[in-house]
């Protein structure tokens, strides 16, 4: 009988010890403030950054400008680009395990892929006075998608099967029909998502085209984003997983609006619920969720500052009123952040 009681015990014991391991193991640390270092400064408007194996921060800028940040020393190494003798405006960047990429907004859309040589090889063009390009990412190393405004009734999504060697364009007869004027913005390099198999885009229609298969087959959602005005719609969007999304908009010319600017998803973008309601934030152009605080973390940022919420969106609080376009996390307190003029470090406490 003492055996039994003992075991049981010791069971007992061994329950609450593995209940409190898990607690702990499961306890997310939030948020009170944020520390902000910049790391490179420039005459540049830095819309687009790509962090690439933890060690260096890729980007491209205006006036054809693109480099590398070293994480570990913060040196940085900065090039140009040029077409003939004109400088793109690059908004968009993506990578592999393997390559950099970067695609200009306008006519002609240019996507430059790393060469063997070291030098940026022009994998793509496509030159129409209508053609401008927002955001791109890649599936895995060798499947990557870029979309652009709409053009003949469709929008413009561009997609690579050989890691980024070539490029072909969706004809609008594989595409759902958009809506007039309806496009991306590029503001972030934001509006458009990967997760497995899945791709999400966020349009200025406040809508949300959603492929299941890589880009082979799309379906549209509708959000309740406000769009009615050609400067509103879905500026970013982020998935934690499949299913948990979340998306922000607003109006860049009437940043002060926080009404119809933010909503979540809990079903893979089929449905989407507004967040914080007229209520802060306003106009952000970026948003991402924090890493490994199980979906509930979230940081816009915009020229408006840098907002964060521990609670999914439901309530928000200023963190720092610093200008940035967009943002990328590290790790799950560590983020870099880039805008006008500067990319900077932000250690989030």
């Amino acid at each position: 009988m003492v055996k039994i009681i003992a075991m049981r015990t010791y069971f007992m014991f061994l329950v609450l010890l593995v209940t409190v391991s898990c607690a702990k193991k499961n306890e997310i640390k939030t948020f009170d403030s944020v520390e902000i270092e910049t790391v490179f400064s420039d005459s540049l408007s830095f819309r687009a950054i790509e962090i690439m194996g933890g060690n260096g921060l890729a980007f491209a800028a205006n006036k054809g400008a693109y480099g590398l940040v070293d994480l570990k020393s913060n040196q940085v190494m900065v090039n140009t680009q040029l077409y003939d003798t004109v400088a793109p405006e690059f908004r968009a960047v993506a990578a592999t395990s393997t390559d950099f990429f970067m695609l200009s907004v306008g006519n002609p859309a240019l996507l430059y892929k790393t060469g063997d040589t070291g030098i940026m090889e022009l994998v793509y063009k496509e030159e129409d006075e209508k053609v401008f390009y927002d955001a791109m990412t890649f599936w895995n190393d060798l499947e990557g998608i870029a979309v652009g405004d709409s053009m003949d009734g469709c929008l413009s999504i561009i997609i690579t099967r050989n890691g980024g060697k070539t490029w072909s364009k969706l004809p609008c007869s594989s595409l759902p029909a958009s809506t007039a004027d309806e496009g991306a913005f590029a503001a972030s390099n934001t509006n458009i998502k990967t997760v497995g198999d899945k791709a999400w885009i966020g349009t200025t229609g406040g809508q949300i085209y959603f492929s299941q298969n890589k880009g082979k087959t799309w379906s549209v959602f509708e959000t309740p984003i406000a769009s009615a005005e050609t400067t509103q719609g879905i500026y970013s969007l982020d998935f934690y997983d499949d299913n948990l999304g979340v998306a922000f908009g607003g109006d860049y010319t009437k940043p002060t609006i926080n009404t119809a600017n933010k909503a979540i998803t809990r079903d893979g973008g089929k449905t989407w619920q507004l967040l914080a309601d007229a209520k802060e934030p306003n106009y952000k152009s970026c948003v991402q969720f924090v890493p490994n605080a199980g979906g509930n973390a979230l940081v816009a940022v915009g020229f408006t500052g840098v907002s964060y919420s521990a609670d999914a969106g439901e309530s928000w609080k200023q963190l720092s009123d610093d200008s940035f376009y967009t943002i990328r996390f590290l790790n799950d307190s560590i983020a870099y952040a880039a805008g006008k003029n500067r990319i900077s470090k932000l250690k989030f406490k």
